[in-house]
């Protein structure tokens, strides 16, 4: 059986600068331009014929999956990336990359500012990689985003498969992983 995790496509939205120094309410805004842009127009080739394919059901992970996938697609919230939320409210500015991290330490910490604890997200986590081990005599595509794939893949690893070991999942690339 195998697994392949791929990021959505490269995103088509001009990125700030890290060092952009901006308030809670336009950190938030930004993170909701970028979950609604569209991606590029890339083309790719998977090397492995997949049986089956679960989709974050975010609108770039979608068109990525359609991309690679021919057949039905299984869009899931569950494959959904953390959401991360600014913990102070005040209106101040940081850096765009400081919001970043203050958020993700939030999250690391279930604070009461965050959408989803650390545990929801695990547990959602462990549901995906049961659905995949229920499903051992097909090769499944898992098309999702970056952070999550992070943690997908640890979760994998726990669950007896190997496969290649990466920080940020690269757009596009299939990541192979076997039992």
């Amino acid at each position: 059986m195998k697994v392949g995790l791929v990021r959505h496509f490269e995103v088509e939205y001009k990125l700030p600068s890290l060092f952009t120094w901006i308030t809670p309410e336009q950190f938030e805004q930004w993170l909701n331009e970028y979950e609604m842009a569209d991606i590029k127009n890339c083309e790719a080739e998977p090397d492995i014929i997949w049986g089956k394919c679960y989709s974050s059901d975010s609108p770039r992970a979608v068109k990525t999956a359609q991309k690679l996938f021919n057949g039905p697609i299984n869009e899931t919230r569950i494959l959904r990336e953390l959401v991360v939320s600014p913990p102070i409210r005040k209106s101040i500015k940081l850096p765009l990359c400081l919001w970043f991290v203050i958020g993700r330490i939030a999250w690391m910490l279930s604070h009461k500012s965050q959408v989803e604890s650390k545990l929801m997200f695990e547990k959602r986590l462990k549901q995906i990689v049961q659905e995949i081990i229920l499903n051992q005599n097909t090769n499944i595509l898992i098309v999702s985003h970056g952070a999550l794939l992070m943690y997908l893949r640890k979760e994998l690893i726990k669950n007896g498969f190997k496969g290649p070991n990466f920080k940020i999942a690269t757009n596009g690339k299939i990541y192979v992983f076997e039992k």
